[in-house]
């Protein structure tokens, strides 16, 4: 068991990646608390979890609200008696279209919860680490970050910013035992590919999204799920400050 007895916080864990990570994580022997917005998505998660001998609590919240995030990590505390593993996951899409055509509310809403989300995280989740020695954030980046597509400036942004709050978290917190990295998963099949596509994925926009990847198919959960596994585990005790492509080679 490569994270028996740990406890990890997963937000966004209502279903996609986040899911993955959360059923992943609990094989591994974690207490997951699964984070979503959406309440009846984590207690389905949950309940997978408990189904197959796992342990995990449903602490629904919005990450990008300071009293939500306050409220997700004294959860954690309360239930499990502490936290070593802060998955960010948790993020929102930009439908594809011009940039100056993106509503500000959408504009807002994107760094909000993409961005925001990761201070609040620092700020409730830091103290609990430190009490006990150590710990592990692990942020869901994308290969936006790294090899931006048009029709998305903002998320583009947004994930740049994940990337340079990894590798700054990463200097600031190493002192104290606590490594900080990031994943870049390039386009999985889940909700947001539609909002990527402007709306719909077409045959031909499958196609396309495809051809810039040289394994020649989309990301899944489990792929996502193993690298934040390993991420977090003391596999990865001299890893921190990386953005770890899961990209099938797109950013190459």
């Amino acid at each position: 068991m490569r994270l028996q007895d740990k406890i990890a916080i997963v937000t966004g864990a209502g279903a996609g990646f986040g899911g993955g990570i959360a059923r992943r994580f609990a094989e591994e022997g974690a207490h997951v608390i699964v984070n979503d917005i959406n309440a009846t998505n984590a207690d389905g998660v949950v309940a997978d979890i408990r189904n197959n001998g796992g342990s995990a609590i449903c602490l629904a919240g919005d990450v990008s609200s300071d009293g939500d995030t306050a409220a997700l990590v004294a959860g954690a505390v309360e239930t499990f008696g502490g936290l070593d593993i802060m998955v960010n996951n948790a993020g929102v899409p930009q439908r594809n279209m011009p940039m100056d055509e993106v509503p500000e509310g959408a504009f807002d809403q994107i760094f909000n919860v993409n961005v925001k989300s990761l201070y609040w995280a620092a700020i409730h989740a830091l103290p609990e680490m430190r009490k006990r020695g150590g710990g592990a954030f692990v942020n869901t980046s994308s290969t936006a970050a790294l090899s931006p597509r048009a029709g998305l400036v903002w998320y583009n942004a947004s994930k740049g910013a994940v990337n340079t709050i990894t590798k700054g978290m990463a200097i600031e917190l190493a002192s104290d035992n606590i490594r900080v990295n990031a994943i870049c998963p390039v386009a999985g099949e889940t909700q947001m590919l539609a909002e990527f596509a402007g709306g719909e994925v077409t045959p031909e926009m499958r196609q396309m999204f495809l051809n810039s990847i040289p394994l020649g198919r989309f990301s899944q959960p489990l792929d996502i799920a193993n690298a934040a596994l390993f991420l977090a585990s003391d596999e990865a005790a001299m890893i921190t400050g990386v953005c770890m492509e899961v990209d099938g080679g797109r950013c190459i």
